[in-house]
Formats: C-alpha cells, structure tokens, sequence
C-alpha cells in the first residue's frame, strides 16, 4: 500500500519520546538512521544507542492529513513546523528493497560472503550465504572485513574455534565452511543468537556450528577465538580468553578504533605474544599467540 513517511532529526530530542509521540498521532512504523556517516558500537545488554547525528522517520496510512499530523507532532515536540517534512512513498516490494545495495563480497583469495538473490561461479569460491538482517555482520564493516580476511589466509582445517560475540554469525560460519571442525558461536543478543542459528542452518552447518547463549556452555579450550566488539569489553575479558587458548592458541581481536590498539595489546601480553595484523578506515585488528 501507498504510505506517507513524516522525518526529522533528533537534534538532542529524546527519542523515546518523539517515538511516542509518533506512535500516538497513529504512525504504524518508525525508523532511526544516520544523518552522517558515524559508526554505533555494539551496544551493552539492554542499552540503546543511536547516533550522534539521528534522522527519524515515521510512516502513515496515504490518507492521512500530512500537514495536520507535522503541526500536531511539531507542538507535542517543541519542534519548528519547518523540520518536519513530508512525502508520499509508492507501494514498492518493500521486502526486496534491503537486499538492493548489498552485493557479493570477496575476502582473501577464496572467501564470499554472498545474499541470497546473487551467485558466484569462481572456482574454489567458499560461499557464506547471508542476508543482511537485525543482527550486525555482513563483511561491510573494516572490523569484520579484517576477520573474515584472516580467515581465508589463516584458518586451518580442524581447528575448534570460538566465535565470541558472533551477531549475525557471519565469522563462524566462515570458519566451519573452511574447514573447522567446530565452532561454538556466543552472543548476549537473542536477535544475533536467532540469526546465527538460522544462517547456519541456511548455510548447511548443521551440528558444526553450535549457538551458545550462555558463556559456561563454551569449550574449555579452542585453537582459534575470534573476538569482534568493543575494545573496552575486549580488555574486561583479556583473562577469560586467555584461559579458553591452550598454548599456541591464537586469539583474533576486533571492533579496535586505532587509537585504542596499543592499550589492548597491552592488557593482553601478559598471556599472549599480540601484534596488530590488519587496519582499515581507522580500525585495526590484532591477532595473539598464546604463550606456553
């Protein structure tokens, strides 16, 4: 059906708020974005973030009174009338327009992480099949990019690996399809531990790849963990990690802006012989071999 979409930026509005108000002048959806280009981190459990620049955009049946529903909303919000605008959107395949902008993404010599509606004929390609989704991980981030390179490079048939914090499970996967033995993918989100476990199965894994919602259900050891989220937690779990690797293990760290890698490979050299192996639009990854 036709619909009229009412944006504004927040400009240090409260967004619940504005979401209320939206939701009580009769809005049946409601969508934050970025009005820039700045990156949101992984949020802790229960935590909300949006960005420092935020557009919201709220969406009405056609036959609503688009100026009648800017002024009401502009004096509910102490907004000038002028910061709401209006537009009629055309009833389009809505649920085909999230897979228009992403495409097959090569990493390395041999690893794709490829949406549903594309196909890659390269000889020796290893596919991941993913769909962009609720849950962060498609390979678009430097972050992941990194990770997903060094597992193409890297990653040894048999290892058992531990995908830490794995979001759309986009890492283990790569991992199983290159050949790991096992994999135990961790989340605190029960959107990214739904995702990981419907990717594998979109990706054949079956019992390959295991989905954990709870950190004690994690192997006592593991030859590879991989580690993309925040740096602060990064430093928080230096020990648990290091406790996960036997030696020689090797331990991947991402989501490190490049002003944050030294103090995380500080935390982490106690245990482990670490060194950045890859950075990228201002993010960096550091990879660590367990000492004996």
């Amino acid at each position: 059906m036709d619909l009229l979409a009412l944006d504004f930026e927040l400009r240090g509005l409260d967004p619940e708020r504005a979401e209320q108000a939206c939701l009580a002048s009769g809005a049946l959806a409601i969508t934050f974005s970025d009005s820039r280009d700045d990156a949101v981190l992984e949020p802790a459990p229960g935590e909300v973030r949006l960005w420092p620049a935020t557009r919201l955009q709220a969406l009405y049946p056609a036959n609503c009174d688009a100026a009648a529903l800017a002024a009401w909303l502009a004096a509910g919000l102490d907004l000038e009338p002028g910061r709401i605008h209006a537009q009629r959107l055309a009833d389009r395949a809505w649920e085909r327009e999230w897979l228009r902008d992403f495409h097959a993404l090569k990493f390395g010599r041999r690893l794709w992480v490829c949406p549903s509606h594309e196909q890659v004929r390269e000889p020796g390609a290893v596919l991941v099949r993913l769909d962009p989704g609720l849950a962060f991980g498609t390979g678009t981030h430097p972050s992941t990019a990194l990770c997903l390179e060094w597992l193409d490079a890297r990653l040894r048939p048999g290892m058992r690996v531990i995908d830490y914090g794995s979001g759309s499970g986009v890492l283990g996967i790569a991992a199983a399809l290159l050949g790991a033995a096992r994999v135990d993918a961790f989340d605190i989100d029960p959107q990214a531990l739904l995702a990981t476990a419907e990717n594998a199965g979109a990706n054949g894994l079956g019992a390959r790849l295991a989905v954990r919602a709870d950190v004690a259900q994690l192997p006592a050891r593991a030859d590879v963990l991989l580690a993309n989220i925040l740096a602060g937690t990064l430093c928080e779990l230096a020990a648990d990690f290091a406790a996960r690797l036997g030696a020689g293990g090797t331990i991947v760290l991402a989501g490190i802006l490049a002003g944050q890698a030294e103090a995380v490979a500080c935390v982490y050299a106690p245990w482990f012989d670490i060194a950045p192996f890859g950075q990228r639009e201002g993010w960096v990854a550091l990879e660590g071999r367990r000492k004996s």
